[in-house]
């Protein structure tokens, strides 16, 4: 078994260590991927909601045109945004993501959060958002997630998607979503760093054979979450004593103590960087933490969320 790839339930590879598209400008996203290849990465989580799959695919495009890498070699991961929850609409949104991408298929879709909200017409706004321009009002839509579900499971039949999995889900969704799936999510991708380590959801997870992908493995300092109220009042995790005591203890930087943390319990990471030598860093899983500093970061744990819509001012409650 390759150390830094993960065997998913329907017979996949997913890689350990991917590259997240989130918050990542459009004027810079396709040199971004194109880097990203360069320096290795095989694994790109984007999203409809990210604003910038057309430009991610145009990287793609690029490194496979001057033979960096083959299609095959890489593991494409998105996501279904709220508006497009009906069963109905689940195969446009997922055919028009798969255009903006220049590919013929996922090799991972996602549900990106488990409410369904009003249904915005692409052609009118798109990426749609939680709200209008201009406002903080979420509407939602009553589509219940097993009627989504049936439109996620139909990806896999048309050959649109290679597996299908949640994010966002709590261990009761999951457990419901489990209780009905002809075809079983393959991953769970979650919010997980020190301040909110959520060890009962990733052993449920990992004990129903799901694997577990973690989002703001930086906490604060992960792109967006570092502008709610909630960041300011805690300490960053990369400036955190005893984050950088156990990098000057290994010859590492905080943010590879952070990411060997999760992937060292067999979560997947999905960092960013602009930066050739971090992007290089950020793969790097051929160090190991001891027992006692993965259980002491962990025990760093507060609970506490930063990728929260109500913390950004949307009336949408999903977590508690």
């Amino acid at each position: 078994m390759p150390c830094d790839q993960i065997k998913l339930n329907n017979g996949l590879w997913m890689p350990l260590a991917g590259f997240g598209l989130w918050n990542i400008d459009k004027s810079a996203c396709a040199e971004a991927v194109y880097n990203a290849i360069k320096e290795g990465y095989r694994c790109f989580d984007g999203a409809c909601d990210y604003g910038n799959e057309r430009e991610a695919g145009q990287g793609i495009a690029r490194a496979i045109q001057e033979g960096l890498v083959k299609r095959e070699e890489l593991f494409i991961v998105s996501k279904l945004w709220g508006t497009f929850h009906a069963r109905d609409q689940v195969e446009p949104s997922a055919r028009r993501q798969l255009a903006d991408w220049g590919l013929d298929s996922f090799d991972l879709y996602l549900v990106h959060f488990p409410i369904a909200l009003k249904y915005v017409d692409p052609e009118e706004r798109y990426p749609p958002g939680w709200a209008a321009v201009g406002s903080k009002s979420v509407e939602t839509a009553r589509v219940p997630i097993h009627d989504t579900w049936r439109g996620m499971e139909s990806l896999v039949d048309a050959k649109l998607a290679r597996g299908i999995g949640v994010s966002n889900f709590s261990i009761q969704l999951l457990r419901d979503l489990l209780c009905y799936a002809r075809i079983a999510p393959a991953v769970l991708q979650i919010e997980h760093h020190p301040y909110l380590v959520q060890s009962r959801l990733v052993g449920f997870a990992h004990q129903q054979g799901v694997a577990v992908t973690a989002y703001c493995s930086f906490g604060p300092q992960s792109s967006a979450a570092a502008q709610s109220m909630s960041a300011a009042e805690v300490a960053p995790l990369l400036e955190h004593p005893l984050i950088t005591s156990v990098a000057r203890r290994h010859g590492k930087t905080s943010s590879q103590v952070l990411l060997r943390w999760a992937t060292q319990r067999g979560v997947a990471v999905i960092p960013r960087s602009g930066r050739s030598l971090h992007m290089r860093q950020n793969l790097d899983m051929q160090w190991q933490l001891t027992e006692l500093e993965i259980q002491s970061i962990s025990d760093l744990n507060e609970g506490r969320r930063f990728n929260d819509p109500v913390a950004h001012g949307y009336n949408v409650p999903i977590f508690d």
